[in-house]
């Protein structure tokens, strides 16, 4: 029996709805199961590398500024004395200062020394002990150079350096420098000078009351040449 063409042309339109319904259900079951990636546009904020750590600057007053001599670098050295161990001994003409640990040892320093006619000599002790110390020349350093400041406060441009020993009732001092290249030349107005890292080593095995001896010019120290060090 034949069917009339409209209703043909209905049963294909239904068939055509419904094989398109049985495609969306599939195709959202896959995006469901699927996640959809990013739209492109999306823009993701670049990643920043870590900005390199902060470094102190370096310490103008530190002797790794520049490089000592090897004679001039703190060593433990031979060194046979009478002294009592703790006691200070500055070989002014050598530029040593030797701190002695007993048993024929002890721990040699390069120094500044006074320089000519400046240079002085006799038997100290350690009166008082100062970190970071203020400067104050003494007048008749003033009288020789004035245009030196009359008082100067601790720190980094002091040339007291990092640390100071104040020898008896005199005007010296045994203290650091920011001046390292000084070391081992007569220089001063007769204190003496270490760098900063020696002088706070120094520092911290001195005591007040320490007896510190200072050599003259025309004296070699005793035994403190350097074939035996």
């Amino acid at each position: 029996m034949l069917r009339p063409i409209g209703s043909m042309l209905n049963s294909r339109y239904a068939a055509a709805l419904g094989a398109l319904a049985i495609g969306a259900v599939a195709f959202s079951a896959s995006a469901a199961a699927t996640p959809l990636p990013l739209f492109p546009f999306i823009l993701t904020p670049p990643v920043q590398s870590a900005p390199p750590p902060v470094q102190a600057a370096p310490d103008e007053n530190e002797s790794g500024a520049i490089e000592l001599p090897a004679r001039l670098k703190r060593q433990v050295v031979s060194y046979p004395t009478r002294e009592a161990p703790g006691t200070v001994i500055i070989d002014t003409p050598n530029t040593y200062l030797y701190y002695v640990l007993g048993g024929g040892h002890a721990i040699r320093y390069g120094i500044g020394v006074g320089r000519d006619g400046f240079t002085w000599s006799g038997v100290q002790a350690v009166t008082k002990k100062a970190e970071w110390p203020d400067w104050t020349p003494p007048p008749e350093m003033i009288a020789r150079q004035p245009y030196l400041p009359r008082h100067m406060a601790g720190g980094p441009g002091n040339p007291l350096g990092a640390r100071a020993m104040y020898l008896g009732g005199t005007v010296y001092r045994i203290h650091g420098t920011n001046a390292p290249e000084t070391i081992g030349t007569h220089v001063s107005s007769g204190c003496i000078r270490l760098t900063n890292q020696d002088v706070s080593d120094l520092y911290s095995r001195v005591n007040v009351g320490t007896r510190v001896i200072v050599l003259p010019m025309n004296r070699q120290a005793a035994n403190a040449g350097d074939k035996r060090s």
